[in-house]
């Protein structure tokens, strides 16, 4: 038959996913320099839902597919390769956030510069104690990261779904005890966002961390959900699994890099 598949790769067919994402990322751009000159916040928050409903409607066609059985060993083996790309221009974003907090910390500017540097941090500016919150903090993700661990190696090597589930729950809520407590970091800093370089690397470092824990958090609980209501994941396919597995252990090392450099070097 002329229509038959005769071949391990998987021709996708026609999807709206792709441009509405665009639009949705372009308007949510847009408000967000609006919401800078504060001119309202609502053109972000429309752009930011058209963004996170195309992300769950495209997910979602990616799980029917792998449901179909469309995720053969080939395709999976794309897959991979397209998440680590993914990664690795993650892991470019924030070496921007650290090249940036490196340059002022290593050459910071001062009333006389550039004939003479400043300091570092800013005259005024009290930094937190890196070995109490912070510290804490660190020791939740790492925890958190182990227990990914434990998911994963219970599905691959043991075919123990009770304790992938059991180390999902105990990652996703150690996630969550991470994003309160920096929240509780950040509603008692003795400096703001604006107004000061340090303020501001600290901030976006920190901060975009902080959304990219959250996003792992939720991608580790969508697992969950998959696992325990839908029966999805087995030793053989699990690649949903393993690229939150993935994401979750890249969210760990760039903190232990933040804590390194900008709680402890840094401050």
């Amino acid at each position: 038959m002329a229509h038959e598949k005769n071949h391990d790769y998987h021709i996708i067919n026609p999807s709206i996913w792709p441009f509405l994402g665009a639009v949705g990322a372009l308007i949510m751009l847009y408000g967000a320099v609006r919401l800078m000159h504060d001119e309202g916040i609502a053109m972000f928050l429309v752009g930011l839902a058209m963004v996170a409903y195309v992300m769950f409607a495209w997910w979602s066609d990616v799980v029917s597919e792998s449901r179909a059985g469309d995720h053969t060993p080939v395709v999976r083996i794309g897959l991979r390769y397209g998440f680590i790309l993914f990664i690795m221009s993650e892991v470019m974003f924030f070496v921007a956030w650290f090249w940036s907090f490196f340059k002022h910390a290593l050459y910071p500017m001062g009333p006389e510069s550039p004939a003479v540097d400043g300091v570092w941090p800013p005259v005024g500016i009290e930094t937190f104690d890196p070995w109490h919150l912070p510290l804490i903090n660190t020791l939740i993700l790492l925890c958190s990261g182990a227990a990914a661990t434990w998911a994963h190696h219970a599905l691959v090597h043991e075919n123990n779904r009770k304790d992938m589930r059991n180390g999902l729950i105990l990652a996703i809520a150690l996630g969550a005890v991470f994003t309160v407590f920096q929240a509780y970091e950040y509603s008692h800093a003795a400096f703001g966002f604006s107004g000061n370089i340090y303020g501001a690397n600290f901030f976006m470092a920190t901060g975009f961390h902080g959304a990219h824990v959250l996003i792992g958090t939720i991608f580790l609980f969508i697992c969950l959900l998959r696992l325990t209501l839908k029966n999805d994941f087995t030793q053989e396919k699990h690649i949903g699994f393993e690229a939150a597995a993935w994401y979750w252990h890249f969210v760990d090392v760039v903190w232990l890099f933040l804590f390194a450099a900008v709680y402890i070097w840094g401050g």
